[in-house]
């Protein structure tokens, strides 16, 4: 599923050409002074509007569309002495004219020199953060998956919120992870929990020997940075191959849920601390078994989702609505769609905390 990243910007400020109103714009506004002037008395003189002609022009067109619009508007003040053009500037007022139009023409040269600059910059980000959190595939040895990411911050891919699916000698393993801050200065933490887990999925053969290795990832970061402290909270799952069952670990994490035919229930996982704190490592977390049937499946979510609250205050009751929402059938990446397009309308257009939910469907025997 191509996952969904931020709110939708206006199109020219992604690189596509402005709205077409924008373009045909000039040439209504010069029809239309045109006639407009034709159809009034002698004595009422509208001509001097096209004066704005060429910086509107200036808005919606580069440094030569706009020298058009600026050099027909002078044509049209310069043949007014004919009985041709419309307007009577003559002198220094169609020098004005003149100069109004060349500073347009520099000023759409500028920017679309600014516009092409900020595309660039706007192309590497992306690519950047999408390095960061790249899309989770549709599928992952035998685990059908699907992720939908909403950043907080506007303009960004990633935020605080985090996860990932990978293969291992040891099954596949999930990570949904919320880290402390939101935005671009939480992507760092994001970058080095994602860094960790890849590694300990193919080298830990312990769950919690995973979990482990997030907790001392944040301790080592922090301790690099004077009177700071890294925290996350963390719920690691593994799909043991050839089991009925899938082992959850949670770090303070909110409770995922088991979606069966149309109930949809929690995960009873006793949490141990947040990864960051140096805990783990002494009292290492609770790995959970819990049985599953071929067809379940898993949503796992970050507390952007539980904590949205509607226009009355009230949080975002995920355990009611999914069963509501989606239909026993529906694939990972419907049931994902269906939360967030429900989510946004409880909220009045989305919550104002990243949020990041992973469904996971539990593979059929034989798989």
């Amino acid at each position: 599923m191509r996952r969904g990243r931020g709110r939708q910007e206006p199109g020219w400020l992604r690189g596509a050409p402005p709205p077409r109103w924008a373009r045909a714009a000039p040439g209504v506004a010069t029809v239309v002074l045109v006639l407009a002037q034709r159809a009034t008395p002698g004595t009422v003189e509208l001509g001097y509007f096209l004066a704005a002609v060429p910086p509107m022009a200036a808005f919606a067109y580069g440094a030569t569309g706009t020298a058009l619009f600026a050099l027909g508007v002078v044509l049209l003040f310069a043949l007014s002495a004919l009985g041709v053009g419309v307007g009577n500037a003559q002198g220094t007022d169609l020098w004005t004219v003149a100069a109004v139009g060349l500073l347009s023409v520099v000023i759409a040269w500028v920017r679309k020199r600014r516009d092409a600059q900020l595309v660039s910059v706007r192309t590497v980000a992306e690519a950047a953060q999408m390095a960061v959190l790249p899309p989770v595939p549709e599928e992952v040895g035998p685990v059908r998956c699907a992720g939908l990411y909403r950043a907080a911050q506007q303009g960004t891919l990633v935020g605080g919120d985090l996860y990932d699916v990978r293969d291992s000698p040891y099954g596949v393993r999930a990570l949904v992870g919320d880290v402390q801050g939101h935005g671009l200065a939480a992507v760092g933490t994001v970058a080095s929990l994602l860094g960790a887990f890849r590694e300990g999925v193919l080298d830990d053969p312990e769950l919690g020997r995973v979990a482990a290795r997030l907790d001392r990832r944040l301790v080592q970061d922090a301790a690099g940075e004077e009177n700071t402290e890294l925290f996350a909270t963390a719920l690691l799952v593994e799909f043991p191959p050839g089991r009925d069952l899938v082992r959850v670990v949670s770090c303070g994490h909110p409770p995922a849920l088991l979606l069966r035919g149309t109930a949809a229930e929690e995960l009873a996982v006793d949490p141990a601390p947040p990864l960051g704190l140096g805990l783990v490592e002494a009292a290492p977390p609770a790995v959970v078994d819990v049985p599953v049937r071929a067809g379940d499946r898993l949503l796992v979510h970050t507390d952007g989702v539980t904590e949205a609250r509607d226009a009355a205050g009230l949080f975002y009751p995920l355990l009611v609505r999914v069963p509501v929402v989606s239909l026993p059938g529906d694939p990972p990446a419907a049931v994902a769609s269906a939360v967030w397009r429900d989510l946004a309308a409880f909220t009045d257009g989305g919550p104002r905390d990243d949020v990041a939910v992973l469904v996971l469907s539990v593979p059929t025997a034989g798989s």
